[in-house]
């Protein structure tokens, strides 16, 4: 009788599958229990690995969480581009745009990281990892936010436009904390949507 042996996943993929469950997993516990109740061993529990297993890719909880905040970011990030890219040039309606930013900005994501941002606020240390993180994630938000829009900026006041319209969804996403604000985020985008329609379109020559 034969056997045959069963071909053994490479190392390499192995230590990538169980970073990215951690990193997963620190965004999980991040929006569900806190900073406080986000320790190494409570991720690497949900996770699925050691203890020792998640202390091998991440020293300290300030690196994982940290880490695991940029990661999902990078997925959120890649998955607007891609779909923008879809669109061959065509745009997203204004309203579209603003929904899909405040899905981003009621996301588990957003709530892991707004976790990070509070203990970063009286952290040192963690903040000084936390703010070229947060610089990096808001250049690229500003970016995406302007292909998404169509917006020029060398027209005044639309960089400025742009912005006003992250720090609107940003703040719908605060108040969705604590109860579900749906109905009124949706009348919110809907008047901002047509504001934006107004503001950014160029007048006719």
């Amino acid at each position: 009788m034969t056997t045959h042996a069963v071909p053994r996943e490479p190392q390499q993929d192995r230590s990538r599958a169980t970073r990215q469950r951690l990193l997963e997993a620190a965004i999980d516990c991040l929006a569900s229990l806190g900073w406080a109740g986000t320790t190494v061993a409570v991720v690497a529990e949900r996770a699925g690995v050691s203890r020792g297993a998640a202390q091998h890719h991440f020293r300290t909880r300030e690196e994982l969480v940290t880490a695991a905040v940029e990661y999902g970011t990078e997925v959120r990030t890649a998955q607007m581009r891609e779909r923008l890219n879809a669109l061959s040039g065509r745009r997203l309606p204004t309203l579209d745009v603003l929904t899909t930013l405040a899905d981003f900005y009621t996301s588990a994501l957003f709530r892991a990281a707004l976790q990070l941002w509070v203990a970063a606020s009286s952290d040192e240390q963690l903040r000084a990892q936390v703010l070229p993180l947060e610089a990096r994630v808001g250049r690229e938000a500003h970016r995406l936010a302007l292909q998404a829009l169509g917006a020029d900026e060398s027209i005044p006041g639309v960089r400025e436009t742009v912005q006003a319209t992250l720090d609107l969804v940003r703040g719908l996403g605060l108040a969705d904390l604590l109860t579900d604000d749906s109905a009124r985020r949706t009348r919110l985008l809907t008047q901002w949507a047509q504001t934006l329609d107004r503001v950014l379109t160029p007048p006719p020559a």
